[in-house]
């Protein structure tokens, strides 16, 4: 089933998703809740093939796309779009009677995608709430996933990784505007989303915490990417914030 892989991989690395890692699916449905298993999904599927993009690579691909193709990038959801284009015009016919899966879906069967990306040693946790590689840091995404009948299990070099608990420096606690990161308690929710709701300027071009990251700075998003992903990030805090926080302040 190398074969396999390799296709994938030959396939995906020049659309900028060069993280490929494949595991068992019972390795990742045995701890996993009913809704998100991938049995549930493919019940003829034995591995997950997990597809994420480290560096920028992937959003250059991605503007190449939008220049090609005018008026793309004024879509509702323009990256999620183009990644479902690329997997399947690209990358599944590489891996033959698969089925992709994406991260992005919300009125539909997924799987969680971080808890798959540490199982398939891709990444590991971090203070900020986001997955990171020992390569690039926390600069990955997780783009899609191949349900397949094949038996294969490759993960990737970052299994256990865990680098935040013998961190020296910390820097993204003290990079954090509002100071919703701590250690050892990790990502404040509320008090972040209060901030970007609330007083969000400081925080509109990027994460500062995230920036500041020890691991991997070089790999760094470009700047227009930052900006894309928190305004996308904005945009689905607000209507959590009205729902879940904002009720909660008032009543203080």
């Amino acid at each position: 089933m190398d074969e396999l892989l390799d296709r994938v991989r030959r396939s995906a690395a020049p659309l900028g998703l060069n993280l490929i890692a494949a595991i068992p699916v019972a390795r990742y449905d045995q701890p996993t809740r009913t809704s998100m298993r991938a049995d549930t999904i493919d019940r003829n599927a034995r591995s997950i093939i997990l597809l994420a993009n480290g560096g920028g690579d992937f959003w250059r691909a991605f503007k190449s796309h939008t220049i090609a193709h005018p008026g793309w990038d004024e879509r509702a959801n323009p990256l999620d779009d183009f990644t479902r284009t690329i997997v399947e015009s690209r990358v599944l016919p590489a891996a033959s009677n698969a089925t992709p899966v994406y991260p992005f879906v919300a009125d539909g069967p997924t799987l969680n995608f971080m808890e798959l990306g540490k199982l398939a040693g891709l990444a590991g946790p971090s203070l900020l709430g986001v997955v990171v590689n020992p390569v690039y840091g926390p600069w990955l995404a997780f783009r899609a996933a191949l349900l397949v009948a094949d038996e294969i299990d490759q993960p990737g070099a970052a299994a256990g990784f865990d680098p935040c608990p013998t961190c020296v420096s910390r820097g993204c606690i003290n990079a954090c505007p509002t100071g919703a990161v701590t250690y050892p308690a990790g990502w404040d929710i509320p008090g972040c989303l209060t901030y970007r709701v609330e007083t969000q300027m400081k925080c509109a071009p990027r994460c500062h915490a995230r920036a500041a990251c020890v691991i991997g700075p070089e790999h760094r998003y470009p700047d227009d990417e930052l900006e894309y992903h928190q305004m996308r990030a904005l945009r689905a805090m607000r209507p959590y914030y009205e729902q879940h926080i904002r009720p909660g302040r008032s009543q203080r």
